[in-house]
């Protein structure tokens, strides 16, 4: 399975080791450190843009390494339970409308 973090960033679930609420985890000296310590070691990925991240996922990174993104998404939608879509595969529209048939259709 995947987790869709941004528009460019897509990780593997089984990469993630864990998610973490950065107002909670900022609190703590370690925190700041063990966040301090991983951007002096370029291993944080800002996917927040202009807003305040409020969500800091530690992956394995694809060298061995450690990868620590930052979200603007929060940890609750993030730990979102998975769900698959069921059914026969077929979509169905109702128009309204559409009174003449012929002149009805979808692309």
């Amino acid at each position: 399975m995947y987790l869709h973090l941004s528009t460019d960033t897509v990780v593997r679930t089984r990469d993630i080791v864990g998610i973490f609420d950065l107002e909670t985890c900022t609190i703590s000296k370690s925190g700041r450190a063990f966040f301090a310590a991983a951007e002096k070691r370029g291993e944080v990925v800002t996917l927040s843009g202009d807003e305040l991240p409020k969500s800091a996922l530690l992956c394995r990174g694809s060298d061995g390494g450690t990868v620590v993104y930052l979200s603007q998404l929060a940890t609750g939608t993030l730990r979102s339970s998975n769900f698959i879509i069921g059914g026969s595969g077929w979509i169905t529209y109702k128009l309204g409308g559409a009174k003449n048939i012929e002149q009805v259709y979808l692309e």
